[in-house]
């Protein structure tokens, strides 16, 4: 396994982070110990949460996520080897129950690093970063900016101070935020430097063969300023193994039980991945394994964010950590590029 540093801070990860916002729900405790058991066997350091997860996200099931990996950590006595990273929930309807107040305010987001740790049975998170902005996105399959700033709830500025206190108080080591733009990447680093604040080390936003819209204005500012990109759904929520390719619905698969999920299979995204996974068959390879090799392969990239429901699929995502995408595959993947620009925000 490759080991690579987490942005500006002091901590190594490996190149595959494993994500785990399925436990709790799709996944069993058990599956999950798995899972960790196994990736933990092939080297895998980094571990990434979220105060809402598992997903999908609801009252009954919220945090379940962290108290899995609280129970596996304590169970194996590895706190001090995992390199631990969780999320404090941005503002919107469907989150109105974990807080009254979902702002990015110190208020709520001391008391979501507090609930975090309580369930992850730790006294610190290696990494704590914002899941989404305190304001009008782009994310989340949206195409274009609404300038909205009457909606802006918290400014990056408290938000920050509220993260500084916290690294501060030695309960967070390294800050990150998640589904941000080139714009509030920016504003973040000045804050900081202005203010003498926590620098963010590291940006989670989607990234995948589908989705390769931070190469435009992201990659530069990550490459430039030092800071590391953890992409998450590098498969696509799975779409790219070709599996939904035809009408398919496998059986206990993601998009057949959660069939609302729909941001990669609209009619470009489909037409897309045809393209991959024929060219993946051409060449010999496994259509999901050379979708994430490009991801590991891209120099703005930290840690690849791999999620599995079943080992078998957990086995063949790591084993992507060993392929070498050649010259003449890396040509046809910027061909259809070309052809399929970015289908799937």
């Amino acid at each position: 396994m490759q080991y690579r540093q987490l942005g500006n801070s002091d901590l190594k990860v490996s190149l595959l982070c494993l994500g785990t916002m399925t436990w709790g729900v799709q996944n069993s405790e058990r599956e999950a110990f798995a899972q960790l058991d196994y990736a933990w066997s092939r080297g895998i350091n980094f571990l990434d949460t979220a105060e809402m997860y598992p997903i999908p996200t609801g009252p009954k099931h919220q945090g379940e996520t962290e108290r899995i990996i609280g129970r596996w950590m304590q169970e194996r006595g590895n706190r001090d080897r995992v390199v631990l990273a969780t999320k404090v929930t941005g503002p919107g309807a469907f989150v109105s129950y974990i807080r009254e107040d979902m702002r990015l305010d110190r208020r709520n987001i001391r008391a979501a690093l507090e609930g975090s740790l309580k369930r992850l049975q730790t006294d610190y998170v290696d990494l704590y970063q914002v899941h989404w902005p305190d304001r009008v996105s782009t994310f989340f399959g949206k195409r274009g900016y609404e300038h909205r700033p009457e909606e802006d709830g918290a400014s990056l500025e408290e938000t920050l101070e509220a993260l500084a206190e916290l690294v501060q108080e030695g309960k967070v080591r390294a800050i990150g935020v998640s589904n941000e733009t080139p714009w509030g990447v920016m504003r973040y680093l000045g804050l900081a430097e202005a203010r003498g604040l926590p620098r963010v080390a590291t940006v989670q936003n989607p990234y995948s063969l589908l989705n390769r819209s931070c190469e435009t204005g992201l990659a530069e500012v990550l490459l430039r300023e030092d800071i590391g990109l953890l992409p998450y759904s590098p498969l696509a929520f799975g779409t790219l193994s070709g599996k939904y390719l035809h009408d398919q619905r496998p059986p206990n698969a993601r998009l057949t039980l959660f069939p609302d999920y729909l941001r990669y299979l609209k009619p470009a995204g489909i037409a897309a991945t045809e393209a991959y996974v024929a060219l993946a068959h051409e060449r010999g390879l496994d259509p999901a394994q050379m979708a994430l090799a490009y991801v590991n392969s891209r120099p703005f990239v930290t840690s690849n964010i791999i999620g599995a429901t079943t080992l078998a699929q957990l086995k063949s995502n790591i084993d992507s950590e060993g392929v070498k995408l050649d010259d003449g595959v890396l040509e046809a993947i910027e061909a259809i590029h070309e052809n399929h620009p970015n289908p799937c925000p």
